[in-house]
């Protein structure tokens, strides 16, 4: 067993580490700050009775020690390794002291190679096998880090001089890299070193020879860094191309609100950009022949963007502009991006994965500011810049949800709705928009001066509402928390986002399918429109079970858009999904082209959150919908509705025994609760309850989805009509045109046994009898002259 190993099992049994013969040890255990990429761990609260440092550097010694090697490799990697953490660990007052004397902290390889000049106990630094030690500790993961896009190449320079100066063989420097990067990623996961292992093989081979891979595009290192939102499904090279045509068109509006034109010949003026290390303006190109443009603008670290050949297709695309003009999509992307070149990008993808590309290039670009609309961006000076750290951002984004580590999604919306608002054009300007409750920080410290640091700054009232919010969740405060919030920010004040609840609900619906496939039958035309398509179960089906028909989701969340997005983009489907208002379909298709379109489980929830003529709860909202899917249908096309019903006659009651005194409760603080109306509640002597039957239902439908979706359920109002009244107002909504093909209702599955062993449900007189309807499916076709075909 390595001696490195037997020193941390004697800890761990309870000896002090000796000193000073294992002072790497003595940094690592005496940790107090908690320096981690907070992807590799499952909570948060695990850190506070752990070392996931000390952790760490346990599994690359154990993965190394299971290694067949030579013992001068093993001696060499072993020093390495229990090293290249340091920089993480120490007290507080240590890790003051080092960054008065000059050790960087947060650019921990470089630290930790620092430390061991300081504090190895093998003597002088200056002999060559302490210089390869060191090299290889400065180094310490920038091969993992260049495959995911966060290190450039040129990074591993100080390997490549190993061999320059003859301190190691090419081979034997490869020897080297070899086991070590297998310990230091297959510590992170093993499977992850399988994936990545040929990649290293090839990245070490090149390293060893000093031989370049050629600099990364823009293009193919936002690929890198976004490859975990690509894994979850996001359509890179779709939302590429947006980013990019975005930014075109702003430059050509530029041009042409300047009365610019193009210069004789097809030449280009190749724009601005800032620069990351001074903040100031610079000009990244010339004035050449539009064919040569593109190789004018990247002579430097970056690589031509026509050469983006992996894609399959050139980031540089020909397009015929006005009066002769030539310009080439995608290169106003590559200039606004350029400055990154040559910096290396800290816990980025942790910070960022959760944010889309658009909003991830809208930081990129407000990284590379200095001073612009920030907040107390201090202590900039004119050293340049060679690091861009996102650590405090990623501790900024994360906490504990239900004992598990999760996006802090309060944030995240807020910061989504900031970005969303700050447009491209202003980014660097003084029109971006100030909000008062949010800001970027972009800063510099005096102990790494060649470090900007980026994060997004609350104001102090926003952080007491999202610690609100945390501490409020699941119970009976978090939703009049979360309206403050919503009212704060501007938010959507509705259930269309339910935070924490959304993947649990999309999960829910996509379990819908039995109960949704008996629509399938009544589905008639070629476009069908799915409004509120939730999870995409029902874009599903129609694709696998209608291969003849063009079925598109149509959602006013943005959430539920990007979900069904990287769903499409995983799964491999064929169906759209189009972000619009369904009170508003002709604004996104023509009217008469449509065949069916569906509401299913999606009108209560029209009904019970928008707002119509100043109030909720309305049926106009109802009749707006109506109208809207009508207006687009062609004759004999088809509006299916599955939806909540209630029971007729109204005025009926019934009696609920809890079979559990104390959800009683439950009850009594629901009809404080619900936003629908005024819920009526008689209290018998036995503890029975009497309730309208529909009042009854309403309460069950809640308590049957149980606590977790009790905030989002208050505010909805499942059954909205009697059939007889839905029938009447579906006549009066539509007129003659419209006839009612199908009309049935039916008490949905599973609510039976959800309430058994909970409740009893009886009669006024105490005998037991069953649930009433609790959902209906109405078909409506559009009656003309002539029909679309089935």
């Amino acid at each position: 067993m390595l001696t490195s190993l037997e020193a941390i099992e004697a800890y761990r049994r309870g000896a002090e580490p000796p000193v000073p013969a294992y002072t790497w040890l003595r940094f690592l255990v005496s940790a107090e700050e908690r320096i981690v990429n907070l992807e590799r761990i499952r909570s948060i609260h695990e850190l506070a009775d752990a070392n996931p440092v000390l952790d760490y550097v346990e599994r690359t010694l154990r993965i190394l020690d299971g290694l067949e090697l030579s013992f001068w490799v093993k001696e060499i990697l072993e020093t390495v390794l229990v090293w290249s953490e340091t920089a993480k660990g120490g007290t507080v007052r240590q890790r003051m002291q080092w960054q008065a004397d000059g050790i960087n902290l947060f650019v921990h390889n470089i630290g930790s190679a620092q430390l061991f000049d300081r504090f190895n106990e093998m003597g002088d630094t200056g002999t060559d096998k302490l210089l390869v030690i060191r090299s290889l500790i400065a180094t310490h993961g920038l091969i993992g880090q260049y495959i995911r896009g966060e290190v450039p190449f040129e990074g591993n320079e100080p390997l490549t001089e190993i061999v320059k100066r003859g301190l190691l063989t090419p081979e034997e420097l490869q020897s080297l890299l070899l086991p070590l990067n297998h310990s230091i990623i297959g510590a992170v996961s093993p499977e992850l070193w399988n994936t990545v292992r040929s990649e290293v093989e090839e990245l070490a081979s090149l390293i060893s020879s000093g031989e370049q891979p050629g600099a990364w595009s823009v293009r193919e290192r936002l690929r890198k860094l976004r490859s975990g939102s690509i894994r979850q499904g996001e359509n890179f090279e779709a939302e590429y191309e947006k980013v990019a045509e975005r930014l075109e068109a702003i430059e050509r509006a530029r041009v042409d609100e300047a009365g610019e034109r193009m210069p004789p010949n097809g030449q280009v003026f190749v724009g601005e950009a800032f620069d990351g290390g001074t903040g100031q303006v610079k000009q990244t190109g010339q004035a050449g022949s539009a064919e040569q443009a593109g190789a004018n603008d990247y002579d430097g670290p970056m690589r031509q963007a026509g050469q983006d050949e992996e894609a399959g297709q050139t980031a540089r695309t020909k397009q015929a502009g006005p009066i002769g003009q030539v310009r080439y999509s995608g290169l106003a992307l590559e200039r606004a991006l350029q400055p990154l070149a040559g910096k290396t990008l800290w816990y980025v993808e942790s910070a960022l994965q959760e944010f889309s590309l658009e909003e991830v290039v809208k930081v990129f670009m407000l990284a590379l500011q200095t001073g612009a609309n920030t907040v107390s961006a201090t202590t900039m000076t004119d050293e340049p810049v060679h690091h861009i750290s996102f650590e405090r951002l990623m501790n900024a984004m994360y906490y504990d949800y239900k004992g598990v580590k999760k996006i802090n999604v309060y944030k995240k919306r807020i910061i989504e709705k900031f970005l969303r608002e700050l447009a491209f054009e202003h980014i660097g300007s003084s029109r971006a928009p100030v909000n008062p409750h949010l800001a970027y920080k972009v800063e510099r410290s005096p102990s790494a001066a060649d470090t900007v640091f980026f994060t997004f700054e609350f104001s102090a009232a926003a952080e007491k509402l999202i610690e609100f919010c945390m501490e409020a969740e699941k119970s009976p405060l978090y939703e009049k928390a979360v309206l403050l919030l919503f009212d704060l920010f501007e938010l959507r004040r509705d259930a269309y986002d339910r935070f924490h609840n959304e993947e649990e609900y999309l999960e829910t619906m996509n379990r819908t399918a039995d109960y949704k496939s008996v629509m399938l039958e009544f589905i008639t035309g070629e476009k069908v429109l799915d409004i509120g398509p939730g999870g995409g179960v029902m874009l599903d089906l129609i694709e696998q079970r209608l291969p003849d028909k063009k079925p598109v989701g149509i959602d006013i969340s943005t959430n539920v858009i990007e979900a069904l997005n990287r769903k499409k983009q995983l799964e491999g489907h064929h169906w759209e999904v189009l972000k619009g208002d369904a009170l508003n379909l002709k604004d996104y298709v023509h009217p008469g082209t449509v065949g069916t379109v569906i509401f299913s489980s999606i009108l209560h929830e029209l009904y019970s959150y928008i707002e119509w003529n100043g109030s909720r709860f309305n049926r106009d909202t109802v009749a707006a919908a109506l109208r809207s899917a009508f207006d687009v249908l062609g004759v004999g096309g088809r509006i299916i509705i599955r939806d909540g019903i209630m029971t007729e006659p109204a005025e009926m009651k019934r009696r609920i025994r809890f079979l559990a005194q104390e959800d009683k409760e439950w009850l009594m603080r629901y009809t404080g609760d619900f936003a629908g109306r005024q819920i009526q509640v008689e209290y018998a002597e036995n503890g029975d309850v009497v309730m309208p039957v529909n009042d009854a239902m309403e309460f069950l439908y809640t308590y049957t989805w149980g606590e977790e979706a009790y905030v989002h359920e208050v505010q909805e109002q499942f059954g909205y009509f009697t059939p007889s009244d839905y029938a009447d107002f579906i006549g009066k909504v539509l007129g003659s045109e419209a006839v009612i093909v199908e009309f049935r209702h039916f008490l949905q599955e599973g609510y039976t046994d959800a309430l058994a062993g909970k409740v009893v449900f009886m009669d006024e007189k105490g005998a037991p009898v069953p649930l009433p309807d609790s959902t209906c499916l109405i078909v409506i076709e559009k009656r003309g002259e002539t029909h679309l075909d089935n």
